[in-house]
C-alpha cells in the first residue's frame, strides 16, 4: 500500500492564536498557546490537541474492532489527563486515559479491546519519553 498523505493548513493570526484547516474535509478550528505558556486558553492548544488526538485515535480503533467484532460500544467515553514538564525542556510527560466503557463487557470482548489501545497510530508515533496509563471502567455496573 502506497503512503497515505493528507495536507493540514495552518496560518498564524497573530496574538498566538494559529487557524487550523483540515484539506479533506475544510473543517477549521483555532488554536491559542496553554495558560501556562504566555497563551490566553481561549482555544485548544497544540498539545491539548495531542491529548484529544490519542484520545480520539484510541476511540476509533477501538471503534473498528468492535464494530467488526459485533461488539456495542456507542457511549464509550474516554477522558484524558495531560501533564507537562519542563524538564529537560517544555514537553509533554503523560497522558493518562481513563476508558469508560457504556456496558460490562464479555470476558473475551474486553480483552481484545483492551488490548488494542496500544495499537493506534497516534500511541505509536510519539516518543518512549511520553508516559502512557490507561484505566478502564464501566458505566452502567
Amino acid at each position: 500500500m502506497e503512503d497515505y498523505k493528507v495536507k493540514i493548513f495552518i496560518e498564524y493570526l497573530g496574538d498566538l492564536h494559529c487557524s487550523v484547516t483540515h484539506s479533506l474535509s475544510g473543517q477549521t478550528f483555532l488554536t491559542d498557546a496553554p495558560l501556562d505558556n504566555q497563551g490566553k486558553g481561549e482555544y485548544i492548544s497544540p498539545t491539548d490537541l495531542a491529548a484529544a488526538s490519542i484520545g480520539s485515535c484510541v476511540a476509533t480503533i477501538m471503534g473498528i474492532v468492535a464494530r467488526n467484532n459485533n461488539i456495542d460500544i456507542t457511549g464509550m467515553k474516554i477522558n484524558v489527563t495531560k501533564e507537562m514538564t519542563n524538564v529537560p525542556f517544555r514537553k509533554i510527560k503523560k497522558l493518562t486515559l481513563e476508558i469508560i466503557y457504556p456496558n460490562v463487557l464479555k470476558d473475551d470482548d474486553f480483552k481484545l479491546l483492551s488490548n488494542v489501545v496500544k495499537t493506534c497510530p497516534v500511541t505509536r508515533s510519539l516518543s518512549n519519553e511520553v508516559e502512557l496509563e490507561y484505566s478502564f471502567h464501566f458505566q452502567n455496573t
